[in-house]
C-alpha cells in the first residue's frame, strides 16, 4: 500500500468553488455553507486509510456539527479504475461509518485539482470568511498501527477555530491512497 502525502495547500487560501451532485443526484454548492465553517473531506469507500478514519470522520462530524462546522465529503476517484468507488459504494460508506454530512461525487476531478487534493483522505478546514486555516491528518494513527483513532490534529483545529483561537500552524499532512486520476 503505497502511501501519498497531502500536498499542504497554503493556508489563507480561498475555498474553491464547487458544485458537485450528492449520491442522490442533488446539486450541493459552496455558496451553501455561507458564513460557517467548513470541513472539506476527500474520501472514498475502497481506501484502507479512509477505512481506518471512516467511523471517527462520522463520529467528528456528528459532534462538530450542532457546533456550527459544515462538514463535506468529496470522492474524486476514477470509477473506471475502481468501481466500488461509484455512488453506489459511496452510498454503502456512507450508512455504514454513519456519515451526516452531503457525500458529493467529482466525476471531472476539476474540484479535486482545484483544492490540489492529492490523497484520501485529504482534510481541508475553512473559517467562516472560508479562508483555510488546517490541512492535514486527522491523526497520527494508521492502518495497522496499535494506535486509536482519535481526530486530535483535526479536533485541535476545529476547537481553535470555533473558539475564535488562533489554529496552530503546526501542521502534519495527511497520508493515504492517491487519488485515481483519469488519464488523458
Amino acid at each position: 500500500m503505497a502511501l501519498t502525502p497531502s500536498t499542504m495547500l497554503e493556508l489563507g487560501t480561498a475555498l474553491p468553488p464547487f458544485r458537485l451532485p450528492d449520491v442522490d443526484g442533488h446539486l450541493i454548492s459552496d455558496r451553501d455553507f455561507a458564513g460557517s465553517p467548513l470541513l472539506v473531506a476527500f474520501i472514498c469507500p475502497h481506501c484502507p486509510f479512509v477505512v481506518h478514519v471512516r467511523d471517527g470522520l462520522g463520529r467528528f462530524a456528528q459532534e462538530y456539527q450542532p457546533r456550527g462546522l459544515a462538514v463535506v465529503g468529496i470522492n474524486a476517484n476514477d470509477t473506471s479504475q475502481v468501481p466500488e468507488d461509484g455512488p453506489a459504494g459511496m452510498k454503502k460508506e456512507a450508512a455504514a461509518a454513519g456519515y451526516t454530512f452531503p457525500y458529493l461525487r467529482d466525476e471531472s476531478q476539476r474540484v479535486a485539482k482545484a483544492f490540489m487534493a492529492a490523497c484520501t483522505p485529504d482534510l481541508y478546514l475553512f473559517d467562516r470568511a472560508h479562508r483555510l486555516v488546517y490541512r492535514g491528518q486527522f491523526d497520527s494513527s494508521r492502518p495497522g498501527k496499535d494506535m486509536p483513532v482519535t481526530g486530535a490534529d483535526l479536533r485541535r483545529a476545529a476547537d481553535a477555530m470555533l473558539e475564535g483561537l488562533p489554529v496552530p500552524v503546526d501542521q502534519k499532512p495527511s497520508v493515504g491512497c492517491s487519488i485515481k486520476w483519469k488519464t488523458p
